[in-house]
């Protein structure tokens, strides 16, 4: 059932990333090409484009919680002991999963306002509680990510706990897509990346 689960919601949050972004794309050169060629504006065209990335934006920032992609700062896990690096991650995706399920809740509750209040959109003419739905949504989607990403730290033996960074995820698929390489070039490739981590605090 779990599995059925993940993979909906994943589905749901690359579908609605990659429509949004392409359709929005879309319609902006559109508009574009209308404007400049045919000396003729789509007045809603902008606003459309807005709607669409904003929903690409808010669902793409929920799928990067399931490949744990967001910016992350790590050099405080990777120096501390595994046992105490172990409960750090277990407060932090606390603190996020809290954070996500309210901006969940109240964005629901914020939604029934604006039903309420029955506002439309200036140029669309669409009721705007449309638009806010990517709220609720996505913060829960999110949230749902972090839950199951909270799970599994809680599962992982301390000794197993590691933040891979981005320059070290990278370094691995290079590894993996290119086997013949000398392990003596990798090595000093490893190397150098980690030195500059410890310069920039992590932030490479």
């Amino acid at each position: 059932m779990f599995n059925i689960l993940n993979k909906t919601v994943g589905f749901i949050n690359q579908s609605i990333a990659a429509f949004g972004i392409t359709a929005g794309v879309a319609v902006s050169f559109t508009n574009v090409i209308a404007r400049y060629l045919f000396d003729a504006s789509l007045t809603w065209a902008s606003e459309l484009s807005i709607f669409l990335f904003l929903w690409s934006v808010f669902f793409g920032a929920a799928y990067c919680f399931k490949k744990d992609a967001h910016i992350a700062v790590t050099i405080i896990l990777d120096i501390v002991p595994t046992p105490i690096a172990k409960v750090m991650l277990v407060i932090s995706h606390v603190i996020t999963l809290t954070y996500l399920a309210a901006v969940s809740f109240y964005g629901y509750k914020y939604l029934q306002l604006v039903i309420d209040l029955e506002e439309r959109s200036v140029d669309l003419d669409m009721p705007m509680w449309i638009i806010y739905l990517v709220i609720p949504i996505s913060f829960a989607l999110a949230a749902y990510r972090v839950g199951e990403r909270l799970v599994i730290i809680l599962r992982t033996p301390h000794e197993l706990i590691t933040q891979e960074s981005e320059a070290e995820m990278i370094l691995a698929r290079l590894g993996e897509k290119g086997e013949n390489t000398e392990n003596k070039n990798v090595k000093e490739l490893n190397d150098m990346v980690k030195d500059v981590e410890k310069k920039t605090g992590g932030m490479l």
